[in-house]
This record gives structure tokens, C-alpha cells and sequence, in this order.
């Protein structure tokens, strides 16, 4: 799809585009969504001041993501030889700031040591290189994270996932999965405890029915997370295109 086609539809976004050039684009590729209600008081020693824990009914929630990295480029540039495409898992939670909500990014494993150095450095975000590993057959997508902290614990993800709606549908407006995945900015901090923003658009993802079954999991143990059993809500998306716009620091 052209960038131009995805910037005309904007009436999904619950703000309009930010200004200025977007600066990015990544495709996202056969990425898993697993959703958890999770305890506040877990949640709230990792989110720096001025950022809000947004809750749903009284509850806050964190979301698990791996998929594939199928494409990573800068604007008018080729792909970047051996960082365009690589492996991601993510760890996120749902924030508000100044009536604006987003996400807060708890951890990003990666495949690629040259997109983990690049992003903790200039998009202050916690990326870790993970090793990791991702096969396809069949329909089953079979995928792998690991990494070992400074503490000497694993952080562990190993699971097979798989569509099983054939059709996709998009969230409908106030239910919680909406509320979970149409989210159009990130917010970061850096070590002194600074904030930034990050914008991004896409169209409406297309989501379909998931099942995930789990082998070992224990990477958000490894963040003092102990979410209940298995996801509440699993959804699957095959492809999806995504432009950013520049990490900007948010004024106090």
C-alpha cells in the first residue's frame, strides 16, 4: 500500500496526525496480541512522573506481542542492510498524559543487536537483545524469545500461535479490545526520568481470532509481573504497514 493511501483515512484516530513529515516505516508481520489484567501496584514503580496508569473499569491491563519485523526504513532511504528485518517481542501497558492516551513500553526484546543499540539511544526506549527464533508451518507460527538479566534470571517466551477466523474484522468503539489495540502514540523516559513522545498511524488493525498455546513464559515473571492463567483476550494480524514520526521530548 502506498504511504499516501494510508495517510488520507484518518477518521479512526481518536486525535488528528501530528505535524510535520513522518520519518519511518515499519511493516509488522504475523504479530500475536495477548492481553492480561494485571495488578496496579506491580504496574506503578515502573511509570515515570507525569505519566497517568490508564485503567479500564477500575483495571489496568498489559499486552504481549512477538512477531516479525518484516521491514524497517527511513524515510527516502533504502532498508538498512542487517536491521530491516528481525524478530520483537513486546511488553506494553496503557498510559494518559494531558487527556492523551498511548501506550508505555515495559520491554522490547529484539533479534537484532544493531536495532536494540539505535533504539535505546535515540528513542529511549528498553529494548534488550533477546535470542529468538520464529518458524511457520501450516498456519502455526512457533516462536521463541530468551535472554538472561543482569540478575541471572531468564526472561523466557516460548509458545505456538495461529489465526483461526479466516476473516478480519476491526474493534468496535468502547469494547476493550478497542480501548487496547487503536493506540496512536508511545511514550518513553530516559534515564532522568525525562518524557518523550512518539506518533504513529496506521489504519484500523485488521484482527482475527487467535488461538495461543504457551510451552514457557516466564517474561513478564522476569518483570515482577504475575499476571492470572491465559490471556484474557488473543488476537492475530497478519500484516500490518506503520509510520513514525520523530521521538520528540515532551515539554514540562
Amino acid at each position: 500500500m502506498k504511504n499516501s493511501d494510508i495517510l488520507v483515512h484518518t477518521n479512526h484516530r481518536p486525535f488528528p496526525l501530528p505535524q510535520g513529515p513522518w520519518v519511518m516505516k515499519q511493516v509488522w508481520k504475523d504479530l500475536l496480541f495477548a492481553h492480561w489484567p494485571v495488578n496496579e501496584v506491580e504496574l506503578l514503580p515502573y511509570l515515570p512522573p507525569g505519566l497517568e496508569l490508564e485503567q479500564w473499569e477500575g483495571t489496568p491491563w498489559i499486552s504481549m506481542s512477538p512477531f516479525v519485523m518484516d521491514l524497517l526504513k527511513l524515510r527516502g532511504l533504502p532498508p538498512p542492510p542487517g536491521v530491516h528485518r528481525f524478530l520483537e517481542l513486546n511488553i506494553r501497558t496503557y498510559v494518559v498524559r494531558d487527556g492523551k492516551p498511548g501506550i508505555f513500553l515495559l520491554n522490547l526484546d529484539a533479534s537484532s543487536l544493531l536495532a536494540v543499540a539505535a533504539a535505546r539511544l535515540l528513542a529511549h526506549l528498553p529494548y534488550r537483545h533477546a535470542t529468538m527464533s520464529y518458524h511457520c508451518a501450516g498456519g502455526d507460527i512457533r516462536y521463541s524469545s530468551k535472554r538472561i538479566n543482569p540478575n541471572g534470571d531468564e526472561a523466557v517466551f516460548q509458545g505456538i500461535y495461529r489465526a483461526v477466523q479466516p476473516l478480519c474484522f476491526h474493534a468496535m468503539p468502547g469494547t476493550l479490545l478497542h480501548w487496547l489495540t487503536e493506540r496512536y502514540c508511545l511514550y518513553a523516559s530516559d534515564r532522568a526520568g525525562r518524557l518523550y513522545i512518539g506518533e504513529i498511524h496506521h489504519l484500523p488493525w485488521p484482527l482475527q481470532e487467535a488461538e495461543l498455546h504457551i510451552e514457557h513464559n516466564t517474561s513478564m515473571k522476569a518483570l515482577g509481573l504475575t499476571p492470572e492463567g491465559e490471556p484474557s483476550l488473543l488476537t492475530f494480524t497478519k500484516r500490518l504497514e506503520v509510520l513514525l514520526w520523530p521521538i520528540k521530548k515532551i515539554k514540562e
